[in-house]
Formats: structure tokens, C-alpha cells, sequence
């Protein structure tokens, strides 16, 4: 339950900031339209970290995003047991948060008659820069692959300034990669407020351009799949090897280095090297062996 609570709070949290942030720059009469790429990179990069605060603080892993439930799942990452909860939890929470942005903007989509004077499914959903469904698919798997690959390297980004961070690298794949599409990388941020601005009586609404829709939701998913593999396959793998490293070579030895390199003699309490087994040595044991004779003659 503290699951389906945070998630649907976090997520209610990024969609109202974001999509809030395409109604102020797209509608008229709005204080701060016109503004420019960066600012809504900004929003929802900021959106994205008070949701995950929300999200943490609410009992959730702060996942607030489909793609990321799955494909950590999939991967044996998160518990399917969860799974449903959490994906009922992100896509009401994003439905909820574009309602509140109708209510909150409602007097400005009335004054907005048309898609000329910014009135479009674009405030609340995504749309590529060129209609090409082949590379807006790659171009949100990518993107979406990018985010969770770097995500799921900071542990429990619930904690701490970590949030900052997660809304720092949506800001960065804005700007570098939101250019195509305007950068899902969500399903629940496209489909919920989508749905929203297709049966919620939106002024003035036109088409949900539906057809366009599956771009956000497949792309993302795979996108997870793909980033949550690599991090099990080369992340866990290279931890493994690093603590069978660790246990075999037993640093909380100071001689431990003795047994596992040739590179250095003991001459009674001080050590130096043998310099042409140095130069022969590995970059690693050349740099361990360094340390441990600092560390050995301190």
C-alpha cells in the first residue's frame, strides 16, 4: 500500500510541475509565455525531483515511472508482487496531476481558441519534432535508456541531495536528447495526461493525436528493459569480481600485498622495489604496489 501511495503522489507531483510548465509556456495570457527549451527542461527535471522526494518520503522507491517498475522487474531487480501497485499508483497520479493543471489554467484554455494560439494536446502529452515513427521510437528508447541506466547507478535515489541528481540528468537529457520528441522517457507522463486531455472537457481541445501515442509508451519500456540488463550484467558483475578480489587479497591485512604481488621485498621494517618486475606489472599492481609501500613504510 505505502508503494501504490507514493507512487501515485510522486507522479501526481512530476505531472503537475511538468505539464503545468507546457500550459504556462503554450496558452494565452500566461506570465511566462514563450519561454524557451531550457525552461521547460528545467520544470520537469524539477518536477521529477519533487516527486521522487514525495515519492521516498511516502514510502515508495521513487520510481514514479513505468519504464523503471518494469524493467527492474524483469530483471529481478524489484518484486513483482509490487509491480501492479506501483503501475496503478503512476498512471493515476499523472491522471490527477493533469487535471489539477486543467484547473489551474482553465481561464487561459478558454482564451486559447485553437493550436495557433497554443491550445494543444502538446501541454500535456508528447509530439516529435518530425514525424518519423521508426526514429521517434529510438529516439525515446535511447533517451529513456541513457536515464535509467545512470539512475539505477545511485543506489536509493530517494535519499539525500540523490533526487537533485535524478532531476539534474532529466534536465541534461532534455536538452541533449528531448529535441525529437520532447523526451517521454515516461509512459505515465504521456498516456495519463493524454488520456486526461481526451475526456476531461479541456476548452477549446483538439485531436489527442492518438496514433502517435504507443512512440512513449514502448519506447520508455524497452528503453528499461535494456538499461535494467545492463546494469544486472556489467554492474553486479564487476561488484562481484571486486569483493572476490577484496576477500582473496585480504586488505585487512597491511602485508596482504606480499602474497599477491612480486613487485616489492621486505628488508627488515622498511620495503622497496624491485624496479624491472615494477615496470613489467600490470597499471593495477604497479598502482597497489605504490600504495602499499606508502602505507607499509607511514
Amino acid at each position: 500500500m505505502h508503494g501504490f501511495i507514493g507512487e501515485f503522489f510522486g507522479t501526481m507531483i512530476l505531472t503537475a510541475i511538468g505539464c503545468g510548465v507546457g500550459a504556462g509556456i503554450n496558452l494565452k495570457g500566461t506570465f511566462s509565455r514563450g519561454q524557451n527549451w531550457l525552461f521547460v527542461s528545467l520544470g520537469w527535471g524539477l518536477g521529477i525531483t519533487f516527486g521522487v522526494y514525495v515519492a521516498g518520503t511516502l514510502g515508495s522507491k521513487g520510481f514514479i515511472n513505468p519504464a523503471i517498475t518494469l524493467g527492474t522487474a524483469i530483471c529481478g531487480l524489484f518484486p513483482w508482487s509490487q509491480v501492479l501497485p506501483y503501475l496503478i499508483g503512476e498512471f493515476l497520479g499523472a491522471f490527477v496531476g493533469a487535471a489539477l493543471v486543467l484547473i489551474q489554467y482553465y481561464p487561459h484554455f478558454k482564451a486559447s481558441k485553437d493550436e495557433a494560439d497554443g491550445n494543444s494536446v502538446g501541454i500535456f502529452a508528447t509530439a516529435p519534432a518530425i514525424d518519423s515513427p521508426v526514429f521517434n521510437f529510438f529516439s525515446e528508447l535511447i533517451a529513456s535508456l541513457i536515464f535509467i541506466f545512470t539512475l539505477l547507478d545511485l543506489g536509493n535515489f530517494t535519499q539525500g541531495l540523490k533526487p537533485l541528481i535524478v532531476g539534474l540528468i532529466i534536465t541534461a537529457i532534455g536538452m541533449a536528447l528531448g529535441g525529437t520528441t520532447g523526451f517521454a522517457v515516461n509512459p505515465a507522463r504521456d498516456w495519463s495526461p493524454r488520456l486526461a486531455y481526451t475526456i476531461l472537457p479541456v476548452p477549446n481541445k483538439g485531436t489527442a493525436n492518438w496514433k502517435y501515442a504507443w512512440v512513449p509508451m514502448v519506447g520508455p519500456i524497452v528503453g528499461g528493459i535494456l538499461a535494467a540488463s545492463l546494469h544486472v550484467v556489467f554492474i553486479n558483475e564487476i561488484k562481484l569480481m571486486i569483493n572476490k578480489k577484496a576477500r582473496r587479497w585480504n586488505f585487512s591485512s597491511p602485508r596482504f600485498f606480499l602474497t599477491n604481488f612480486s613487485i616489492i621485498k621486505p628488508i627488515h621494517v622498511n620495503l622497496h622495489f624491485n624496479f624491472s618486475l615494477f615496470l613489467k606489472a600490470s597499471l593495477w599492481s604497479r598502482i597497489a604496489g605504490l600504495f602499499n609501500c606508502f602505507l607499509l613504510n607511514a
